[in-house]
C-alpha cells in the first residue's frame, strides 16, 4: 500500500463512505430559507413588524407602547423547527426575544428558547425550558459563546417520540429525553404552534429584575430570517400524527445524539452553563429523575 493514506483508500471504498455517512447521520437536515408568509402570520401588534425584501427578513420592534409577535399558521406533532435570529443590539436589558413551541390547552406542552437581554458589553443569556402536562420548572441558562447581535445565527428544535434537542447553530445545548419509564411526562399527543415575540420583561429578565429597561434606547429591534418548518402538520384535536414513523426525524439515528454531539453538549455544560434546575438545591431538594439520562449533571 506504500504511502497511500487511509483517507484515500476510504474514499475508494463504498463501505467506508457508508461509515462516514453514519457518523454524520444524527445531524438534522439543513434548514430551507423561506419567506415569512409561507409558514407564519402576525399574532399581535402587527404594526411593530416590518417586512424586508418581500418577507425574506422580518424586524420586530419593542417600544414603551408595545412589543410584538408572530405564530405559525399550522400546528405540528414532531419535526424540525428553526429560526435565524439577530438579537437586540446594544443595551438590551429587560428585553426578551422568544422562540418557542406551545400547545393550546390548560395542561399545555411547551418547548422554549428565551434570549435575555443585558447591559452593553455583557453576554446574552439563553434560557431553555420544557413544559409537559402543564408542568415546567425545568429552566436552564447558558451564556452564548459569540455575540448574537452582530450577525444571524440559527436556533432550532428537533422533536420526536424519543427526544427533544435544542440546537444553537449545529451545537446541541440541551436534550430532553422521553423518560416516561421514570414517571416523567413527555410531549407526544398535543400539536403545537411555533411562536416568536419581542417583549419587555424587566421584572425578571436581567439580573432577576434588578436591571430595568432603559426606554431612552427604544425602539429595540430583533431581526429574523429563515422561517423553516419541517414538521408533521396536525389538527389541534389530533392525538397522533398521521405520518408518525415515516419522516426522517423518526428514524433510528435521530433517537439519540451521536458521540460528536454529546461531546459538544458536554463542552456547553462545562464552559457556559450558569443555571441548571438539575443542580439547584435551593429550589428543588431532590434532583429530577430525568437529569442523569439527559446528561444535565
Amino acid at each position: 500500500m506504500g504511502s497511500v493514506s487511509f483517507l484515500t483508500l476510504c474514499f475508494r471504498s463504498s463501505i467506508c463512505i457508508s461509515i462516514f455517512s453514519l457518523a454524520m447521520a444524527a445531524t438534522p437536515r439543513k434548514a430551507i430559507d423561506v419567506p415569512f408568509q409561507k409558514n407564519y402570520k402576525p399574532s399581535w401588534a402587527e404594526h411593530h413588524i416590518k417586512y424586508i425584501n418581500g418577507g425574506k427578513e422580518v424586524h420586530l420592534t419593542l417600544d414603551k407602547s408595545s412589543g410584538t409577535g408572530f405564530q405559525s399558521k399550522g400546528s405540528y406533532l414532531f419535526g424540525h423547527f428553526s429560526m435565524q435570529i439577530k438579537m437586540v443590539p446594544g443595551d438590551s436589558a429587560g428585553t426578551v426575544t422568544a422562540f418557542y413551541l406551545s400547545s393550546q390547552n390548560s395542561e399545555h406542552d411547551e418547548i422554549d428558547f428565551e434570549f435575555l437581554g443585558n447591559k452593553t458589553g455583557e453576554p446574552y443569556i439563553v434560557q431553555t425550558n420544557v413544559f409537559t402536562g402543564g408542568k415546567g420548572d425545568r429552566e436552564q441558562r447558558i451564556y452564548l459563546w459569540f455575540d448574537p447581535t452582530k450577525e444571524y445565527h440559527s436556533y432550532a428544535v428537533l422533536w420526536n417520540m424519543y427526544q427533544i434537542v435544542f440546537f444553537v447553530d449545529d451545537t446541541p445545548i440541551r436534550v430532553f429525553k422521553n423518560s416516561k419509564d421514570l414517571g416523567v411526562k413527555f410531549p407526544f399527543d398535543q400539536p403545537m404552534k411555533i411562536y416568536s415575540s419581542l417583549w419587555n420583561a424587566d421584572d425578571w429578565a436581567t439580573q432577576g429584575g434588578r436591571v430595568k429597561t432603559d426606554w431612552s434606547k427604544a425602539p429595540f429591534l430583533a431581526s429574523y430570517r429563515g422561517f423553516h418548518i419541517d414538521g408533521c402538520e396536525a389538527s389541534v384535536t389530533a392525538k397522533l400524527c398521521a405520518t408518525q414513523g415515516k419522516k426522517w426525524w423518526d428514524q433510528k439515528v435521530f433517537r439519540d445524539l451521536d458521540g460528536r454531539q454529546y461531546r459538544k453538549l458536554a463542552w456547553v455544560r462545562k464552559k457556559y452553563t450558569i443555571d441548571n434546575y438539575c443542580t439547584d438545591r435551593k429550589r428543588f431538594a431532590k434532583m429530577a429523575p430525568e437529569c442523569v439520562r439527559d446528561r444535565d449533571v
